[in-house]
């Protein structure tokens, strides 16, 4: 991992603590969303909220088939959830949206946790 992707994955989740210390579990995805696309924003970061991934899939492309919560400076992403329990599912989604956009690192966020550091999974997809 190169130094200016970790710097950015510091920054995000240091983002991500302020929106949940200020907004707490219990809202909409969304909500955290747009919240924490803010807060990197003001840090200085360029921000894609709900990036369209299209699939290939031999001869066949899907133009929209997922969109990725945030991509922030176009090498990270963040899959933001507001769910009771982190399941693999989510992890192995992240996985797939890193794959199709051969990015390596990946963020699985948690906002409907008591303690957020505890709702934060990193993804790598080894390319």
């Amino acid at each position: 991992m190169n130094k200016d992707i970790e710097k950015i994955a510091f920054d995000a989740i240091g983002a991500a603590i302020e929106v949940h210390k200020l907004l707490g579990p219990g809202l909409l995805e969304r909500v955290y969303q747009e919240c924490l696309a803010y807060e990197l924003r003001k840090l200085g970061y360029i921000v894609g909220v709900e990036v369209i991934l299209p699939v290939r899939y031999k001869e066949i492309e899907f133009d929209s088939a997922y969109r990725i919560d945030l991509l922030i400076n176009n090498i990270l992403v963040v899959e933001v959830k507001a769910v009771d329990k982190l399941n693999e599912i989510y992890c192995a989604q992240l996985l797939s949206y890193l794959r199709l956009s051969n990015l390596k690192l990946g963020l699985l966020m948690n906002f409907n946790v008591p303690h957020l550091k505890s709702g934060i999974k990193r993804v790598v997809n080894n390319l």
